[in-house]
């Protein structure tokens, strides 16, 4: 561990400490998803994928989220359950996909997540019989939120780049020490579909794995295309991107990943640009996508569900689409999500 790394893990150390001593426990069941990188796992898909999982088994799940970048104060409703009652820049572009995509799922945003779920219960508990039972918390990107104590820990480890360089912020990838798999209750390796890199490395991934958690149940998971939609809400089929010549683009945290479910759907990519992640664009931005994309001799632009968020507010063109993904994850999955042992 070099020195930097030091000083990054005794912060990490004293505020973890610190924080499990306050922890806080909500009066319902918590569920959280998280990873111990920074960058894109693919959180979001699969925190929507098990809340409609949780609605269809007879909870009432509601999600809890930092809202990063969302200059929206305190806790409040980013959706009640029937669309976005915020602005992208107030809610951020995370909670602002899961309040458009999610239908009867609460979407409470507030950076400490157990005022975040008591404000939710206050609020919400009138219109349900049993809250203590009924109610669900999802507690979005929560792995390192140890101020609230959670019932199960999902862990995402991208199975295209699990660790990257294998060294603490700043200098690598790793939020935590790899040893902090250990805590999850569940882990899911993802990006593990048809035409994933990790392919007979499997193995040593799962021995890996096993070195620091022989506990958990592993699983893995493709994040697959499923189709296009534009700002207006039409969409299409997969199918209608034949013979089109596509430029894209993104901000988010895995941008390989995107271009590769780009070419696994088909698409003829002509070019791409890549842009950090949260990144908020503004008209400049998309005049230099227009114009690489005509340079490209592409007929049309695409990017993800969670930049077209953030472009609703800029006068975008008429050929942009958005590609949406769903989480897509091996048997047995949600008997193990939803397996509460109390």
């Amino acid at each position: 561990m070099t020195l930097i790394e030091g000083l990054y893990y005794i912060g990490y150390s004293f505020k973890k400490g610190h924080t499990l001593k306050h922890q806080k426990r909500l009066p319902c069941r918590v569920i959280s998803i998280g990873n111990i990188t920074f960058g894109g796992t693919g959180k979001t898909p699969a925190t929507i994928a098990i809340a409609e999982e949780a609605k269809k088994r007879g909870f009432i799940p509601n999600i809890l989220t930092r809202g990063y970048k969302g200059k929206q104060k305190g806790p409040c409703f980013v959706s009640k359950g029937d669309g976005p009652l915020l602005s992208e820049r107030e809610a951020g572009d995370e909670p602002m996909l899961m309040a458009d995509r999610l239908k009867g799922v609460p979407v409470i945003k507030g950076e400490k997540r157990y005022e975040a779920g008591i404000f939710a219960i206050q609020n919400l508990k009138s219109q349900i019989s049993n809250f203590k039972s009924q109610m669900l918390f999802i507690l979005d990107d929560g792995f390192q939120h140890w101020n609230l104590f959670r019932d199960k820990d999902i862990l995402l480890i991208d199975g295209t780049n699990p660790f990257g360089n294998r060294k603490l912020l700043p200098l690598g990838p790793l939020r935590e020490p790899l040893s902090a798999i250990g805590r999850a209750d569940i882990i899911v390796i993802t990006r593990t579909g048809k035409g994933s890199s990790l392919g007979s490395g499997i193995n040593g991934l799962m021995n890996e794995i096993r070195d620091f958690n022989t506990k958990a149940s592993v699983f893995f998971a493709e994040h697959l295309p499923s189709k296009f939609i534009k700002v207006s809400g039409d969409i299409f089929p997969l199918e209608w991107a034949k013979e089109k010549r596509f430029f894209g683009f993104s901000g988010i945290g895995n941008p390989a990943s995107f271009e590769g479910s780009l070419l696994s759907a088909g698409v003829d990519l002509r070019g791409f640009k890549s842009y950090r992640d949260h990144y908020r664009y503004n008209s400049r931005d998309i005049e230099n996508i227009i114009e690489g994309s005509k340079k490209s001799n592409a007929n049309w632009i695409v990017t993800t569900e969670k930049d077209i968020m953030k472009l609703r507010v800029l006068n975008i063109p008429a050929n942009l689409v958005a590609l949406s993904i769903e989480f897509m994850v091996s048997g047995g999955f949600y008997n193990e999500v939803f397996n509460f042992r109390f």
